[in-house]
């Protein structure tokens, strides 16, 4: 890798589901078919502090999708994340801080909806507390747009990534990509 070379994929090492299927593409991406978790292995590493993570995905239920981190294969077990979120539906706006939490709200409810986000992850890889940003956009009604910022405040190094539905399960295609420095 050149220094200032841009976005680079990150393919994981390994991957692990529960669920219908899920699998590796030739550009690194993961495509998932209805699963209930979806954990992506080694897409973090030391060489490469700030990441951008890029989902496409459709739920069966209008719940959450949430994340921990993981090292070695092996999700975080404390209630050290916190988020700050808000949200605009319709015409209505929603803001509300979670403190000690199990898990990380990445990505707000859309049952039978196809959606995006965009997950900025801040030093995921280095012994020090991460921070992240997620932009969704999604449609309900005619369209809804989130906001989510958190911390995890442990410091430790993390090599990987779970998503979990809240309930039932999702399919689409996630996508990480290391900023080059």
């Amino acid at each position: 890798m050149a220094a200032g070379d841009g976005l680079v994929s990150m393919t994981p090492t390994s991957i692990a589901h529960s669920g219908t299927s899920a699998s590796i593409n030739a550009d690194g991406g993961v495509d998932f078919t209805a699963v209930t978790s979806l954990s992506l292995n080694g897409v973090f590493t030391s060489e490469i502090d700030n990441y951008l993570i890029v989902v496409r995905y459709v739920n069966t239920a209008d719940v959450n999708v949430n994340a921990k981190y993981r090292l070695a294969g092996t999700d975080t077990t404390g209630s050290d994340y916190s988020i700050q979120y808000l949200i605009a539906r319709g015409t209505s706006l929603l803001a509300e801080r979670q403190t000690g939490n199990a898990s990380m709200l990445f990505i707000p409810g859309a049952i039978q909806q196809r959606s995006g986000v965009h997950i900025h992850v801040y030093g995921p890889a280095l012994a020090q507390p991460t921070a992240h940003r997620t932009v969704s956009a999604r449609g309900y009604d005619n369209a809804e747009i989130a906001d989510i910022a958190g911390t995890h405040s442990l410091s430790t190094a993390y090599d990987g990534i779970t998503f979990e539905p809240s309930s039932g399960n999702f399919t689409g295609n996630v996508h990480v990509f290391g900023y080059e420095e």
